[in-house]
């Protein structure tokens, strides 16, 4: 049972933004003009104190010349590997000789993963991987959410082209690992009821807890209901309106608090944070943390997957990144300012 009761607690004060702006000395960091030219998603996983991996999702590979995208190749997902301030690039290439996801479902399995979030627990990298198929509609959106599996890698420490990786499709139902956190003994799980509306589904907070040594273990799983954890997770409590498919539970350094990061409804200029005293919650209303200027006078643009990367903040602040993505592929390949992470700092009064 987890050992609280939400019913008696409520929502923090709401801490102020003293500045949000741009973070140009990290966001120069993700940028290349061959090889890895750019990928959406960008979830961090802290490894030690000074090495993080970053998880991407649809990556370009191929190089940038005059602003545009050159000869490029678009796989499923790729990994960074930041050691303190520097960043390199981990594409695998296939026996062809071709560049290819670097994470695939088992054989036999259709599809391909994404990579969501990740957590590093007792010498072990957990990767939280939503499996797609196209629709064959094309465009931005031409793909839909198959099932949800979880990753296991039992050597994280070697170079991801060597990892050894065996899959577990998740058995919960709704959908797991749009954010994880890691404290001292657990890694909290989170993810999301979505009920359809127009123009926006309406996805609401999903919370569930596994100890450290156990998160492949299904069963040792247990899901926030009422204050109290279950076994079952279709009683799991929805908390938190209008997220987005990728999202991000942080604790903030210096403010002693919890803060759930997203772009508003998942596409959007406004980059939300609710927080809370707990990583259970209950979470505050939103506030903006940010402001994305890509997406005004351009109705072919769109700006999502925020998240906060708190191993890249100092006291009372925090690293967030976003992405811009048009509508039609044409843009993202004529300018190359396009569909990378941006990186942006949040300073906190």
């Amino acid at each position: 049972m987890l050992p609280l009761v939400l019913a008696m607690l409520a929502p923090p004060e709401l801490p102020r933004v003293a500045s949000a702006e741009p973070a140009a000395d990290w966001t120069a960091r993700f940028r290349a003009t061959d090889g890895w030219v750019g990928a959406d998603g960008a979830y961090s996983v802290p490894v030690s104190e000074k090495k993080a991996l970053w998880l991407f999702s649809d990556t370009f590979v191929g190089s940038i010349r005059e602003g545009k995208r050159k000869n490029v190749a678009m796989v499923n997902n790729t990994v960074g590997i930041q050691n303190g301030h520097e960043v390199s690039f981990a594409v695998r290439m296939s026996a062809a000789g071709k560049p290819a996801a670097m994470i695939v479902p088992p054989k036999g399995t259709p599809g391909w993963f994404w990579l969501q979030a990740g957590v590093h627990a007792e010498g072990k990298l957990h990767l939280f991987l939503p499996r797609i198929e196209s629709t064959g509609g094309g465009g931005a959106f031409g793909f839909k959410h198959v099932d949800q599996w979880l990753g296991t890698v039992a050597n994280p420490d070697d170079p991801p082209s060597e990892w050894k990786t065996t899959f577990a499709k998740i058995p919960h139902p709704r959908m797991w690992g749009a954010a994880v956190l890691k404290d001292a003994e657990h890694v909290w799980i989170y993810g999301y009821d979505e009920t359809p509306g127009k123009p926006f589904a309406n996805r609401r907070l999903l919370t569930a807890r596994v100890p450290l040594a156990k998160v492949a273990d299904f069963t040792a799983w247990r899901f926030l209901a009422n204050g109290e954890g279950v076994a079952g997770s279709n009683a799991a409590s929805k908390q938190a309106a209008n997220l987005a498919t990728e999202f991000s539970v942080s604790h903030v350094p210096g403010l002693n608090r919890y803060v759930l990061t997203y772009t508003e409804h998942g596409l959007g200029d406004r980059i939300l944070g609710r927080f809370a005293d707990s990583p259970a919650g209950p979470w505050s209303d939103p506030i903006t943390l940010y402001k994305c200027p890509d997406m005004k006078g351009k109705k072919s643009l769109f700006c999502y997957a925020a998240k906060a990367h708190p191993h890249l903040g100092r006291d009372r602040e925090l690293i967030l990144t976003y992405c811009v993505n048009a509508f039609d592929l044409g843009p993202v390949i004529n300018d190359a300012t396009l569909y990378w992470p941006n990186f942006v700092r949040v300073k906190f009064e």
